[in-house]
Parts: C-alpha cells; sequence; structure tokens
C-alpha cells in the first residue's frame, strides 16, 4: 500500500516501472519489509472496507487493484464470503506469497485468486464485468490514474463500486527529505528526478468521479502513527517510499549506506524519538464512488 510518492500494503500496489526520471528502473518490492508495521499499514483498508454499500451481484465479483501479499484480498471474503476475488499486482514476490498463503476456495462457496497485471492497462481486452473494484494504497503509484476511472466504471454495473485508499502524506518530512535528498549534486546523476505527486485532494476525486455518474463518499484521516523501535520511520519508508532508491543503488553499497546514514540523520531530526516511539503523522485519502 503506502508510498514512493506515498505503499501499498501487504496490499503492495500494482506498480509502473518506477519512479519519474532518466535513472529510474523497476523497485523490487520485499513483503517482510513492507509487513514490519502491518497492523499500522492495515488499519486504512479495514476503513474503507466499512463504508462500502451491499453490492449487486449475488455472489459478487470483486477485484483488488494492487493485492500485494493478499492479506486485504483475504478479507474481502470475510465479508462476501461466497465472493470470486481476484486480486491484480505486478510484483511477482508479493503474487508468489499471496497465492501460497491465501488463493483457493471458500466454505462458502467464494474463490480467491491471483493474476499478474498492469495497473495502467487493466483490466486490458477482456472485459468482465464486476461488482467492486477496490485498491489499498496503489493508485498514488501510477501518474494519471483518474485518467482509468472512466474505463473502470465501465467494468461496473449499475450499484457497483470502485473505493480506493492513497496516502496523502506527500508534502511531510518524510517525502520532502528524500526529494531533497535525490536531487541534490551528491545524488541527482544516480537517482534521477524525484517522482512527483499524482494523488488528488477528496474533494477533487469526487467532484471528477460525479461527473462520471456515481455517488461519492469521500473523506480523509490523518493518523498519528506511533512506531516503535530505532529509525522507526526510516523502517517504515524502506517498504514503501524509499523502495525505488534502494533499487538504484543496489550495485553501489557504499554509495547505499552514505545514502541511507543522511536520511536517517535527518528524519531523526523531524522525527524525534520518545520514550512511547516515534510519532509519524500518516494522511489518508478515502474514496468510496457507487455508479448510478
Amino acid at each position: 500500500m503506502a508510498d514512493f510518492t506515498g505503499p501499498a500494503g501487504p496490499t503492495g500496489p500494482i506498480r509502473p516501472a518506477g519512479p519519474a526520471g532518466p535513472a529510474s528502473g523497476p523497485a523490487h518490492w520485499n513483503p517482510a519489509q513492507y509487513a514490519r508495521y502491518a497492523t499500522h499499514r492495515a488499519r486504512p483498508f479495514h476503513e474503507l472496507l466499512a463504508r462500502v454499500p451491499p453490492l449487486p451481484g449475488a455472489p459478487p465479483r470483486v477485484a483488488d487493484l494492487g493485492c500485494g501479499a493478499g492479506g486485504p484480498s483475504a478479507q474481502l471474503l470475510r465479508r462476501w464470503p461466497d465472493a470470486h476475488v481476484t486480486g491484480y499486482d505486478s510484483s511477482p514476490s508479493m503474487l508468489s506469497e499471496a497465492v501460497r498463503d491465501h488463493a483457493g476456495p471458500t466454505e462458502a462457496g467464494g474463490s480467491l485468486d491471483f493474476v499478474r497485471a498492469d495497473l495502467a492497462d487493466w483490466p486490458g481486452p477482456r472485459r468482465e464485468t464486476f461488482d467492486l473494484i477496490i485498491s489499498n494504497a496503489a493508485l498514488h503509484w501510477l501518474p494519471g490514474h483518474t485518467v482509468r476511472f472512466a474505463d473502470w466504471l465501465d467494468a461496473l454495473p449499475a450499484g457497483g463500486v470502485l473505493a480506493f485508499q492513497v496516502p496523502g502524506n506527500f508534502t511531510a518530512p518524510s517525502h520532502t527529505i528524500l526529494a531533497e535528498l535525490r536531487d541534490a549534486p551528491r545524488w541527482r546523476d544516480r537517482l534521477g528526478t524525484p517522482a512527483r505527486n499524482t494523488v488528488w485532494e477528496p474533494g477533487e476525486y469526487l467532484a471528477e468521479l460525479a461527473r462520471l455518474g456515481c455517488d461519492v463518499d469521500a473523506w480523509e484521516t490523518t493518523y498519528q502513527q506511533v512506531l516503535p523501535g530505532e529509525d522507526a520511520v526510516l523502517e517504515w519508508v524502506r517498504g514503501t517510499t524509499l523502495r525505488p532508491v534502494l533499487t538504484l543503488l543496489a550495485d553501489e553499497p557504499e554509495a547505499r549506506a552514505a545514502f541511507l546514514e543522511e536520511y536517517a540523520a535527518r528524519l531523526r531530526e523531524a522525527y524525534p524519538r520518545r520514550a512511547y516511539g516515534t510519532v509519524y503523522p500518516f494522511r489518508r485519502i478515502f474514496v468510496v464512488a457507487v455508479r448510478r
């Protein structure tokens, strides 16, 4: 879920090739690192899911865009035990864990499967109707994701739902410090241009989806996350926001260590550790759109 320009969760996003810029390469995803703060990362998904209204299909057909390691996809079957849920992701490592841990039928007649796919052209030439298209901390990885809304809504019947949540913390120190470092003379040639913020404000999502024929519920929440351990914010962003940088420096261990040392020092100033942990405020944007 969270956050190169903001996570994808254990819901790891369907990801494009990498951050914007000429030096970009594919970002490699580590399910274990992402899951270190699984409770914090899962909370927005549960709050999003709680606002999804009853679905038109019986049983419903559900697409989870950015399923990552499959945990949230499995949660969908707790809400709709007889649903046919498909999780889509582009990360082989995430999908491998998802298939191993979650794929298969349910006792209520539902099923969960996983398919490798790219959000940029999903659902592709094979058209299928879904009752719910849901995405947890994934859409911010796709510049211009709002252009895809019309296509996705075409895959929903009347009463079908498009629901998603995305990070909205791109002006937070964790992100602005990273962008400043990437753009510094020491790192610019290695790391390319920092990615742009691709996330809209809640009211902008509301207006666009209403224009496309939906009844829209849009809101935001800022979680005052208390993270345990040393360099807690650095460990958080290692699982998401920092992945493209770590990938680009993968073959330069000394440079990688130097970058992390510099970034960690600035994060410690921005987010001082307290006796009870490190507070990392995290803003999330939520949208539930029902097609008329």
